[in-house]
Order: C-alpha cells, then structure tokens, then sequence
C-alpha cells in the first residue's frame, strides 16, 4: 500500500468512528486516551447473508462440500466458503492471497484444552476438487449433532469493508492472578463500553467477519489471547505441532462466525479461527487454531 493510500485509509477510518469519538469524550475520556484506542483500529471485511447487505457476493454459507482428492475428510461441519478474489481490495489488514477458496470448517461447542474445534482450508485457484459427503464429520450419525447442523446458515455472502476495534479491555496479569487494563490503555473499559454503544451505527455486526478484533457474548480479555494460551498448552502435551509463538502479537484472528445467532440450541455460541502470522503468509491455512465460546 502506497503512503498516499494509507493516509486515505487512515482519513477514512477517523471519519467512520467519529460517532465513537464523539461518544467517548461525552463519557468523560479525555482525547489522548480515545486516539491511542483509535489508533488501534483494524479494517475488517463483515460478511452478511445475500439480502441483508449491498456489498459483492463473496462466497457462501454452505453448499456444496469441494476438495481436492488428496485432502481427508475435515473433522468438523463445513461452514462456509470464501472466494478470497471477490473480497474487497484491502478489506482487511490480512496477508490473505489474493484468489482462490477459503473453506471454514468448525463444531460451535468448546472442547478441552488441547482440542482445535474447527480448521481451515485453502484450495488454490484452478484446483480440482471433487463433491464430498458433508456427513462425513460424524460418522456415528448422532442425531443431536445432524440436527444441529442442519440449522447451520445456507446462502450466499456478501462483503462490507468495515473497521474494527477491540472489545476486550483486559489483559491476564503475568505477576498475580486476575487482570488489568490494557497497557497503555487506563481508560480502556469505559472505552469498549463506548464502542459497545456506537458499533452499530459505525460498522454493523454481520454473522461472520474476517480480520479485525474477536468478539462473543461476554468479552473481558481477548478471545484470541485465549486461544494462543490453547494452542500453547496444545504443543506441550504433543498435540499440536510447532513452532508455536506465546506472543499474541504473533497471531491473528482470520475469522469470526457468531453461530449463535442461527444454531437453535446453540445461543451465544461464538467462533474464532486464529492463525500465527508467519503461517499466514506461507499460506498453511493448516495450521489454524479453532476456539470456541459457548456459554449454554
């Protein structure tokens, strides 16, 4: 991105919060601290059913299952498919390439500590790929589970380029147990209450989203530092392979599907695909880590 486009894109996310700004300085913030948490703010593509949105269609919920012969049966239900082509040009702050299919596999329920609930799967462009059995997932045909699945989205997707912030205030203490403000952030709990307040109007939620900050029913601490703690925990019981980085600065959140809002049974379910940069741009959709939220 050229720094003439950047100053674009900076000029323009100002002008998108300003309804955030306006609100936190109304609840007593002081300035300096509502531009460092501005400055925070990530571009983001939020993905709505075809019908809800004005945007390109850039994939779909459900469908057909495509793969390529030589990749196994995924382990978990198939969510959605991306045509990372159609995306929006510098919809997100994301290394993602620049055609091609991303498929987004997950179970909307939490697991133990060293379990990934979900995958992801790259099929470059000019793949063969061939229809597979979308039951594949549960081979013992639990009736609970299909049923479930049968309330899983169908449709197309259409993409908005929107902007993110955090809606997490806190961060674990390393020192003692409990937690404290974002560092460098004091002020950073009655600024995610503004930004609570303000989203809507500024970036509407949409059941799934790619890029940006994680969000779920009950925020506190960041959904994706949680689930580096996992990965982390994972690796040192052998069950998921390294290199593995315990810096969240290292991961991003790749996607974001609010399963709740559909899965009957499955209210305030949340899902969270995260991958460590340097995967990323190699490319090793593999290595993508699936947490999941659910508070039943």
């Amino acid at each position: 991105m050229t720094s003439g486009m950047a100053s674009d894109r900076a000029s323009g996310t100002r002008d998108r919060l300003r309804p955030f700004r306006d609100e936190a300085i109304a609840r007593g913030v002081p300035a300096d601290d509502v531009e460092r948490w501005m400055a925070n703010a990530r571009p983001c593509a939020t993905l709505t059913r075809d019908g809800s949105g004005e945007g390109p269609v850039v994939g779909r919920f459900g469908g057909p299952l495509l793969l390529p012969a030589d990749i196994p049966d995924p382990e978990h239900p198939f969510v959605a498919s991306l045509d990372l082509a159609a995306l929006p040009a510098d919809a997100t702050d994301l290394p993602l390439p620049p055609d091609g299919h991303l498929l987004l596999f997950a179970f909307p329920e939490t697991a133990d500590d060293h379990e990934s609930m979900g995958s992801a799967v790259y099929v470059p462009v000019g793949t063969a790929v061939v229809e597979r059995d979308g039951h594949a997932w549960n081979p013992y045909d639990f009736d609970d589970y299909e049923a479930m699945f049968e309330e899983f989205p169908q449709g197309p997707l259409r993409a908005t380029a929107d902007v993110s912030l955090p809606y997490h205030h806190a961060v674990d203490l390393r020192e003692k147990p409990g937690s404290g403000p974002l560092p460098g952030h004091p002020r950073s709990e009655e600024l995610v209450a503004a930004w609570e307040h303000t989203r809507e109007a500024v970036a509407p939620e949409g059941p799934l989203q790619i890029g940006g900050y994680a969000n779920e029913e009950v925020v506190h601490t960041d959904p994706v530092a949680r689930a580096v703690s996992r990965v982390v925990r994972a690796a040192r019981a052998g069950r998921w392979d390294g290199p593995v980085s315990d810096d969240v600065a290292d991961w991003v959140l790749l996607a974001d599907w609010q399963a709740g809002i559909d899965v009957q049974g499955w209210e305030s379910s949340s899902v969270h695909w995260v991958i460590q940069r340097t995967d990323l741009a190699a490319r090793r959709f593999d290595r993508t880590f699936t947490e999941v939220f659910w508070n039943p």
